[in-house]
């Protein structure tokens, strides 16, 4: 049995279906879900030693590639100060500023998050 196959059978004792998001399961298509170790550039290597070219970019946000050396930097800087709030942070203001520079036609922005 392979370790994804082993995390898959330890995930259905703890996880809906086995997997965090009903886009993952896996119980309409049969077969295992791929648990990935790590990501570089545009490859995933998953528990098992296989690596594949991730074309889902996580659906979005790694449109940079895994780990970019410019945004690992960024991120590393950044969490030496914490990791989340509950309130607002000069970084957000920053981030809507560009955003609003970039598309001059948006009035107000929000962020948020779903799930």
């Amino acid at each position: 049995m392979s370790k994804s196959e082993k995390l898959f059978e330890r995930a259905k004792e703890s996880l809906v279906g086995g997997v965090n998001s009903p886009v993952r399961a896996f119980s309409a298509v049969g077969g295992t879900p791929r648990f990935i170790k790590k990501a570089h550039g545009a490859f995933l290597t998953d528990v098992d030693g296989n690596e594949y070219i991730d074309f889902v970019g996580s659906w979005g946000p790694m449109i940079l590639g895994h780990n970019p050396p410019s945004v690992m930097k960024a991120v590393k800087k950044t969490l030496g100060n914490g990791v989340s709030f509950g309130a607002c942070h000069p970084l957000e203001v920053e981030l809507a500023e560009k955003i609003k520079k970039a598309l001059p036609n948006l009035e107000l922005i929000r962020f948020t998050n779903s799930g």
